[in-house]
């Protein structure tokens, strides 16, 4: 039988990866700044220049990265230099909050990777799965709910253990912006209760099953 693993806790110091606005990295600001969580950002890495994720970042006093894709000649190199940033911030988690790039996890960071996905996973995941592609392809299949996943993740899209969902319906006017609103409501409260659980102590791990007490 695989043993649980237990995954850090207390107060968490957290990295967090954009590629777009930040509205999840100023969620998870909001929710420390209220006391909901009792954590920290110590970083903030974008994979893309000139994003509002950035300015968001800068006017919390927060410091910021960007390392891009391109400017490295293979994955592994990109993979490493946002590790040693990582690394050097101190961070127990790192959270992806619309991170647009797979980045292979290391050992020492396995089940220490969160991103959240606006779908029901398994169902509507995987490569090119992202934004309104997700919510068109829910709609198109005559879905009657769709939400959100807070998952870890691993070295492939979408398939890391599963920490918290949660559901919205799909109404029968609904386009991808209409169902995308929706769902961020719920990916706002999800991704805090899953840290909090983090936080608090409350979470292990069991092969591919995340254990939420």
């Amino acid at each position: 039988m695989t043993e649980p693993q237990t995954c850090p806790s207390g107060h968490l110091k957290l990295a967090v990866l954009l590629s777009g606005s930040g509205r999840t990295l100023q969620n998870i600001a909001d929710a420390i700044a209220e006391g909901k969580l009792d954590a920290e950002i110590t970083t903030v890495i974008s994979s893309l220049p000139d994003v509002y994720g950035l300015t968001r970042a800068e006017n919390l006093g927060l410091p910021t990265h960007i390392i891009r894709r391109k400017d490295y000649a293979d994955l592994q190199a990109f993979a490493d230099a946002n590790w040693q940033l990582i690394r050097e911030s101190g961070a127990d988690y790192v959270c992806l909050a619309g991170y647009m790039v797979l980045l292979p996890v290391p050992k020492d960071f396995v089940n220490r990777v969160i991103n959240i996905h606006p779908a029901l996973l398994p169902s509507f995941g995987g490569k090119g799965m992202y934004g309104h592609h997700v919510h068109e392809a829910v709609i198109e299949h005559g879905a009657k709910v769709s939400g959100c996943t807070v998952h870890f993740c691993d070295d492939t899209y979408d398939t890391g253990p599963i920490l918290v969902q949660r559901v919205c319906p799909v109404l029968a006017d609904d386009d991808a912006d209409k169902l995308a609103d929706r769902v961020f409501e719920q990916e706002t409260i999800a991704y805090i209760e899953a840290l909090e659980a983090l936080c608090q102590g409350r979470v292990s791990v069991v092969g591919r099953r995340a254990l939420v007490r």
